[in-house]
Order: structure tokens, then sequence, then C-alpha cells
């Protein structure tokens, strides 16, 4: 079977809630991102994938027209989780990543994923085209936010000698294709530059994994100078310094060190969002509390791909990258407690333990680990995202007016964050999804189905064996 007919038969059996009529949501608590509280729910009046009415009595005669859901009193409402470094691509059978489309999506909603951004794309024209089945209600998903491809050399076949002219036609060539931001990783500053004045001429927002300034990469410091809108991993600044590699400075870097205010108080005079992806670190050091499983992941990959696991198990630690996990949670908190605007990105491809779907509860859980308030967390996890996007008019709270995104769990989160990995319940643009049935669809579809299948996925490996 072909990778194209898979999906469309895939598609015959999602479990899309079709729905006709609006939605009303009423009892369990509501989260108010303003005051940081839950309300006891009256009702969330949904038409037409907005919030209409909010804290709403809608009884006998008014309610007539509306699918009714009736919460329990232990039932928690958040807005959709916005995963601001979302990879949809996957390493499962050692032969490299690609960007999975056909269980990835289900999963990422599942979980109250609701708004993902992708921190760049290995297949970029497969990502818009799943997007646009999302879109077009073919297939359930997130909202994707596209990110093309990576900028820099992270991308195969990045030209290191383009002109700031190739850079422009790039740019205007996936803003015409609709992308939403851009994502830099491997860049150099002229590159870098070009990338970030034209990406802005088109109204869209620039992201970064960047460096110290060693071997021609550019230093967070001063991307920030350039204006760009977002740092991913590591702050940069004299803590990281041009001699080395940032990895090798992360390490040593600590809040009290000199150097430490000055780059946190750049980012927060050029209103620069921070993504820490703190727990993807942790996945790949030595784990720590909070990379337990409370669902049986591994049964969403197929059948070939779990033989291949068998086969090739178990994953090395690196070194450097459990201290740096520590490193990380306590230059994350001491940005918090200075005022510094953040969002929650995973940074999690799948290589057969963890799937990214799941992971942004890691994410919350380690925020608060660091010593964030859970009501914070959260707030980082759904309102700043919208808000780094450039779309909190629209998502991010549940406010009358706004897109009907949001997912329901058992359990206060502001009592015991994990409560959020407890999702039953997720609406998106006003479409009501059960977290069990997206999941039950999707098991044993991720990944090849047989050595054929896995050619067709990566046709350069494929044309390299048959040599």
């Amino acid at each position: 079977m072909t990778f194209a007919s898979a999906i469309c038969l895939l598609l015959l059996s999602y479990p899309l809630l079709a729905q006709p009529q609006p939605l009303l949501i009423k009892g369990g608590q509501v989260f108010d991102t303003n005051s940081g509280t839950f309300r006891s729910n009256r009702g969330l009046a949904m038409r037409a994938g907005k919030f209409m009415q909010v804290d709403v009595d809608l009884s006998g005669p008014a309610a007539q027209g509306y699918q009714v859901v009736q919460l329990q009193d232990d039932d928690f409402i958040l807005p959709g989780i916005f995963d601001m470094h979302a990879h949809y691509n996957v390493d499962l059978v050692g032969r490299g990543r690609r960007d999975e489309t056909v269980a990835n999506p289900s999963i990422f909603l599942a979980n109250g994923v609701t708004s993902t951004f992708p921190g760049g794309e290995f297949n970029p024209e497969d990502m818009f085209e799943l997007s646009e089945r999302i879109d077009r209600g073919l297939q359930p998903g997130p909202r994707i936010f596209n990110s093309g491809p990576y900028f820099g050399t992270a991308r195969r076949g990045w030209n290191r000698e383009a002109s700031e002219e190739d850079i422009h036609k790039e740019v205007d060539h996936w803003a015409k294709r609709g992308a939403a931001g851009f994502k830099a990783k491997g860049i150099n500053a002229r590159h870098l530059k070009a990338l970030i004045e034209r990406a802005h001429m088109h109204g869209l927002s620039v992201t970064g994994h960047l460096g110290s300034g060693f071997r021609g990469s550019v230093n967070p410091r001063d991307a920030i100078l350039m204006g760009i809108d977002r740092i991913e991993h590591f702050l940069g600044g004299d803590q990281m310094p041009a001699e080395r590699s940032a990895y090798a400075s992360l390490v040593d870097v600590a809040p009290g060190q000199p150097g430490f205010k000055e780059i946190v108080q750049l980012f927060i005079s050029h209103g620069v969002f921070f993504d820490a992806t703190v727990s993807a670190y942790g996945y790949y050091g030595e784990r720590e509390v909070g990379y337990d499983y409370w669902t049986d992941e591994t049964r969403f990959y197929t059948s070939y791909v779990r033989e291949f696991l068998k086969k090739n198990p178990g994953r090395r630690a690196i070194g450097p990258f459990g201290k740096i996990h520590q490193v990380k949670q306590k230059t994350l908190k001491a940005f918090y407690d200075a005022g510094g605007l953040i969002t929650l990105g995973t940074d999690h491809p799948s290589t057969g333990e963890f799937i990214a779907g799941f992971s942004a509860h890691r994410e919350l859980d380690v925020f608060v680990r660091a010593g964030i308030k859970p009501v914070d967390a959260l707030r980082m996890a759904t309102i700043n995202g919208a808000r780094a996007l450039g779309v909190s008019d629209r998502l991010g709270s549940i406010e009358a007016g706004k897109l009907a995104d949001l997912f329901v769990i058992k359990g206060d989160p502001l009592q015991d964050i994990r409560r959020t990995r407890s999702v039953h319940l997720v609406v998106k643009g006003g479409r009501l999804y059960r977290s069990q049935e997206l999941l039950k669809s999707v098991e044993g579809k991720m990944g090849p189905s047989s050595d054929e299948e896995a050619d067709a996925w990566y046709p350069n490996h494929f044309q390299r064996r048959r040599r």
C-alpha cells in the first residue's frame, strides 16, 4: 500500500463528530485567563466555530437546537494548548526524519493541543497539505501555523552562499503558500537579517534555534537587535562567548553570573518571547521525574515499527543533557521571576519511545517543578502562544467572540498540574471530539508498515541502497 492510499483509507475511519447544530457545554469549572482562576460554568454557547456567549444560562426553549454536553463538578475546562515547537517529524526505523501526517494530528488534538507551530518542517509540502485537509474538515487535527522549511543548515541542501535576494524570494514563496512564520536553525547573520526583514514585510514572525556566535552562528543577543520575534532553547548573551559552542557554555550557565541580567532585560525590553523547551533535554539525558507514561504510547506505531524497535532497543543518554536539563530549569525560573515572556514548546520528534502529541503535558509539569506557578504555566501554554503568533484577538482564551478551542480534564490543574493529562473532551472551532475515540482511531498507524512503504517514505535512502 502506498503512503497516499494509506492516508485515503485513514480519512474514511476518522471519528469526526459532525455538528450541524450549535454546541452548549454546561457544568464543570472554566478557566478565566485574565484572573487566573476557575469559576463555575453556567454555560458556554458556541455557534459557527466561535464562543458566542460565556457564563450564560440557557435552558428550556432557549437551549433548543444546541448539542448539549453536561459536565461534572470535577471537570475543568481550559483553553486549547499552543505547542510553539511542535514536531510532526519522526525517526522510527533508523533512516532519519520525515514528517508524519497520519497519526500525529489526532494525537496532538486528543491531548488538548489545538494549535501548533512546527519547529521547522522536513517535508513542507506534506505539512501544507495536512493543514489544508484539517482546515477543510477532512482530517481531525490542531490548527497548524505552518513554518515551511528551515532557514539554515538544518535544511538538507541549504545554500550557504545564497544572496539576500534569494532569501527574499524564498520568504515570498512560502508566505504566498500560507506560512504563518519562519524558523531559523544553523543560519548566519547575513541570512538571518534578510529573513527577518522580509518576514516582517509580510507581517510574519521569525523564531530561531541560534548559537553563541561560534563558527559563524548568531548569538540570540544579536538576533534580538536584528528584530527577531522569538528565541528557542537558550538565552545567549555574554554567558555564551563566541569562542565556543552554545552547548559547551550552556552546561555552566547560572542566573547569578555576569551578563545574565543583561540578556534577560534585552528580551524584555524588546518584547521577545522565549521558548525554553525544557522537557526536550530530559528525554535525551538521564531521565528524572516527569517522564513516566500515563498511557501506552507505543500502541500507535505500526507492527512493522514495533518490530524494528524490538530489534533495536534502548537509547543512550547524552551525557551533558541531564545537566543542561537542570540548568534550564534554573534559568527559566529566573527569566520568569524577571517578567520575561515565555511560551510552551515541546521540541520532541518521536524516535520510538515518546510521541510528540503527549509532550505538552510533560512541559507543563517541568515548568511547575522549576518553580513557575501552575496558573502562569497554563497561561504560557495558551494565551502566550496566541500572543507570540499574533492571534490573541481570536485564540488563547475562552471569551465571547473568540474561536471556540478548549479541552476538558478531570481535576484541578492549579492543585496538580499533572491533571492536564486526563483530557477526555476537546473542542476545536466549535467541533466536539472525544479524546479516547481520536486516539483509538490511529492506533497502529504511525510509521511505515513494510519495507516497501519505508522505501516510499525515504526514497533517497532507497536509491542509495539500490546502487
